[in-house]
């Protein structure tokens, strides 16, 4: 049934104007809690003062200036592994410290500078949840080294596949900064190791024998922790593999190292199109200045963007988080593309949220906002078995005549089934 009279078709100009006035409104209506609460969840743009404060408190105590700060390798030595050196750089409770202490004797962690710059001071700051080790990992029962099972999805060095016609090159174990809901921890280990040439020569060679391979992710770890030679290397010989479509680029550096995003690396980047490089971005504070002027270098490099968030309990589990941070995304030429489940990864299960929110993030998302800024929300499924899409219930029944659909905004309308009709006739 339409929202509109049917004798619509029949009024005048006024009367149409006064019918699309009212429903205007009522649309208005349903984005009025957004508009007020938007306000309160600051990106990284709205917060630069403040990030600018944090950013000259960390130089100051390293001794550096503003030349060391937008150098990557600064950014990469210079990475904060210490309770002592983190506790002169932020507030940390004794509680806090105590966690870190006890976490690090199982798991490793790091933090860059600049993403230590963007911290709040308060414990629950979504972007501290996301770097800095806290005491349930180590009470996690419920998690497991590789959910993925990607060590029995290797048929090659260095190799993953799960799907027909696409595979994973796992180039490297090391990060700018090490997530504490990283899906890899187990091959982080105390040592930043690439991939050797020989290795990466045996996972082309393999996608050399298999010529339904047409897309090819180099990931690992972090792509862009490869020296620029090594990655111009590697990409030239994936441009020499005829059947080889495209090239993606798994990294999170755009967020937590944007530094890394040079204009000899985009130099690099401009001479193998096409290349999709897909980063994560989970919350609307890590889309600052540095992250939007990383993303305009790649993208006038000719490469697509695209962003895989995690939800994650306390750092984005709310519809209007999520609806912010695919927002800002696409200001900064970032194309929402997958919200990840999170999986069910050994010390990290406490990041997990319930299915049922990340339907209601995605309920919120469509019709509420625009089409560009709702991604798809995927379960992994276990043991390797590919991503699975996980959408609100649209189809509340069908039959050979007509489908029964709810739309976004939970209106039932019955839709004909003409094409099924015209199968049957």
């Amino acid at each position: 049934m339409s929202i509109y009279p049917e004798k619509g078709r029949l009024m005048g100009r006024e009367a149409k104007r006064e019918i699309a006035l009212d429903r205007a409104a009522e649309l208005k209506a349903r984005i009025v809690d957004y508009l007020e609460e938007r306000e309160k969840i600051a990106s990284g743009l709205e917060a630069a003062a403040e990030i600018e404060a944090s950013k000259q408190r960390i130089l100051a105590y390293f001794g550096a200036g503003e030349a060391e700060w937008q150098d990557w390798r600064w950014q990469l030595t210079h990475r904060i592994t210490s309770v002592a050196t983190l506790a002169e750089l932020i507030p940390l409770t004794e509680a806090e410290k105590e966690a870190i202490l006890k976490v690090e004797r199982t798991y490793r962690w790091a933090v860059s500078p600049y993403y230590l710059s963007l911290m709040g001071p308060e414990p629950d700051c979504p972007i501290r949840r996301q770097a800095l080790p806290g005491a349930a990992e180590l009470e996690d029962n419920h998690g497991v080294l590789d959910p993925m099972d990607e060590e029995l999805t290797s048929p090659a060095p260095a190799i993953t596949r799960r799907y027909p016609d696409r595979l994973i090159i796992n180039v490297t174990n090391q990060c700018a900064m090490y997530c504490r809901h990283c899906q890899r921890r187990r091959n982080i280990g105390e040592v930043d190791r690439s991939r050797s040439r020989r290795e990466l020569e045996q996972a082309l060679q393999y996608i050399r024998q298999n010529e339904e391979i047409r897309d090819v992710l180099i990931t690992g770890g972090d792509a862009l922790m490869l020296s620029d030679a090594m990655i111009d290397w590697l990409l030239t010989e994936l441009d020499n593999i005829p059947h080889v479509e495209i090239k993606r680029l798994g990294t999170r550096v755009p967020v937590t190292m944007p530094q890394r995003i040079t204009p000899e690396l985009c130099r690099v980047l401009a001479k193998h199109p096409p290349i999709y490089l897909n980063t994560q971005f989970n919350h609307p504070r890590e889309v600052t200045a540095a992250a939007k002027e990383a993303c305009d270098r790649l993208v006038q490099a000719g490469v697509v963007l695209g962003n895989q968030a995690v939800l994650l309990k306390g750092v984005n589990n709310h519809p209007f988080v999520m609806r912010k941070l695919n927002q800002e995304l696409l200001k900064i030429r970032v194309r929402p593309y997958y919200i990840f489940h999170a999986k069910p990864v050994k010390g990290t299960t406490h990041f997990i949220t319930s299915i049922e929110e990340g339907v209601e993030i995605m309920d919120k998302l469509r019709g509420y906002t625009s089409g560009l800024a709702v991604p798809t929300y995927i379960i992994n499924a276990p043991h390797g078995l590919g991503k699975t899409p996980i959408l609100p219930q649209y189809v509340i029944a069908r039959n050979d005549h007509q489908v029964i659909l709810r739309t976004w905004e939970k209106r039932i309308i019955f839709y004909s089934n003409l094409g099924r009709q015209k199968e049957q006739a």
